[in-house]
């Protein structure tokens, strides 16, 4: 008989190398994935599907539908849907260009071009937006009808009600101020991109390692520092890239021309510029931003996490989810406002069909990102790159010369694997 030696049963278990790392499989999964759709598409596309001009063009595109789909993360987390997201943003949109062109210049004696309608314009798409999301939080939270049904009813609603706001009829030129939002109308110029992409690097890297000062005078375990560093050269390396990337894309010359001819000077001869970060780009970030500090550093995150993980025990902890999902919905319709500005300012001008669809991918681009359906389980950061997936995904067909039929085949395809793989992801890993 051999003596066998037994660890104790307090032992800690030792760490596998993913776990030193502390590397997330599904978001590496989902960076692989991109990464190799990209060069897939690049490759049938002659190189043309990651030039800085398509590369600049994809990042507006998925600005309106990402914005959306942070807020969809909060609600798909608390176990409730918004079917009504795309409708509403054209209703918006629709109340924006009124009263860009109609309302605010009658009632307030305002000039078209004045100073002050477009920022007037906006809040008061905003405060719309809210108002229209919290009805339906109220309808859900304290009527108790489901949220399917009250936002299928919305996408209904709030579509016509665009078309009746316009009378059906194309809105526009928008106000030029507005308009800066929309991407190429708008971007911080090649200078001010750098200053932004070197101050974002040095924040990501002060982050980085603040982070891991917390953990070590906590006790907990951190990752290698070589790890760490690596890390962080990576980040940096992405951050200044993209910038470098959206600064190789230059201003056509007729652009530059009438840029000079509306300052009364000439232009240079030989001269070029780059467009740099567009505005809604920027934006969006700061709604990246924004909503991840909402979702892990304050009250209201932990509510919504903690409802999405059990609502009845949240319910007896004492948190108020009646008002709680009229929160979340204000929310969702506050962003879909923001979203409505970018969508029509990039257009230029408002039309009837504008949002359409966007339910779809707003909720595709939320659970593609890892947002559990069943609740409880959800990233900001996750939905915005399912967004860019999605967006990539469309715009490398579109490019092929896929037809749009085809299209929304792929894309709903691409849908429910996704939900199929993140099922038998959280059955492999254990995740709840």
């Amino acid at each position: 008989m051999t003596d066998t030696a037994h660890a104790p049963a307090d032992a800690p278990r030792k760490r596998s190398l993913l776990e030193t790392l502390e590397v997330d499989t599904r978001l590496l999964g989902m960076i692989g994935a991109f990464i190799v759709l990209c060069l897939i598409f690049n490759f049938v596309t002659d190189g043309r599907f990651l030039t800085a001009r398509n590369i600049f063009n994809l990042t507006i595109q998925t600005v309106s539908v990402a914005i959306m789909a942070t807020g969809m993360v909060f609600i798909i987390v608390t176990r409730h849907i918004d079917l009504s997201v795309g409708s509403l943003l054209a209703t918006c949109s629709a109340f924006m260009a009124m009263a860009q062109t109609v309302w605010l210049p009658n009632a307030l004696g305002l000039e078209l071009g004045s100073a002050a309608i477009a920022p007037l314009a906006i809040i008061l798409g905003l405060i719309v937006g809210a108002l229209i999301g919290a009805f339906h939080g109220w309808l859900v939270g304290y009527l108790t009808i489901p949220a399917f049904i009250v936002t299928l009813g919305g996408l209904l609603v709030w579509r016509n009600a665009a078309w009746y706001l316009t009378n059906g009829q194309t809105i526009g030129p928008l106000d030029e101020t507005y308009n800066l939002f929309g991407g190429t109308n708008g971007t911080l110029g090649p200078t001010w991109s750098w200053i932004f992409g070197i101050a974002a690097a040095i924040a990501a890297v002060a982050i980085l390692f603040s982070s891991r000062r917390n953990k070590v005078s906590h006790e907990f375990p951190v990752k290698p520092l070589w790890a760490e560093v690596s890390l962080a050269a990576i980040v940096v390396a992405a951050i200044l890239g993209f910038i470098a990337i959206l600064n190789s894309y230059e201003v056509p010359t007729a652009r530059l021309e009438r840029l000079f001819e509306a300052r009364g000077e000439v232009m240079p001869e030989g001269f070029t510029t780059g467009y740099g970060l567009p505005i809604s780009v920027l934006l969006l970030i700061i709604v990246a931003i924004v909503m991840t500090v909402v979702a892990q550093r304050t009250r209201l995150g932990r509510y919504i996490f903690a409802t999405g993980g059990n609502p009845d025990a949240a319910d007896l902890s004492g948190i108020n989810t009646r008002l709680l999902t009229v929160k979340i919905f204000a929310l969702m319709g506050f962003l879909c406002a923001l979203s409505a500005v970018v969508a029509s300012a990039r257009l230029t001008f408002h039309s009837n069909d504008i949002g359409t669809l966007d339910e779809l991918r707003v909720i595709a681009a939320a659970v593609i990102g890892g947002t559990a359906l069943s609740g409880g389980i959800g990233t900001i950061y996750g939905a915005i790159l399912g967004a860019l997936i999605m967006q990539s995904l469309q715009s490398g067909m579109a490019m092929v010369g896929v037809d749009a039929p085809f299209q929304n085949i792929v894309v709903g395809s691409v849908l429910v694997i996704a939900v199929l793989i993140d099922i038998i992801y959280r059955k492999r890993t254990g995740a709840h």
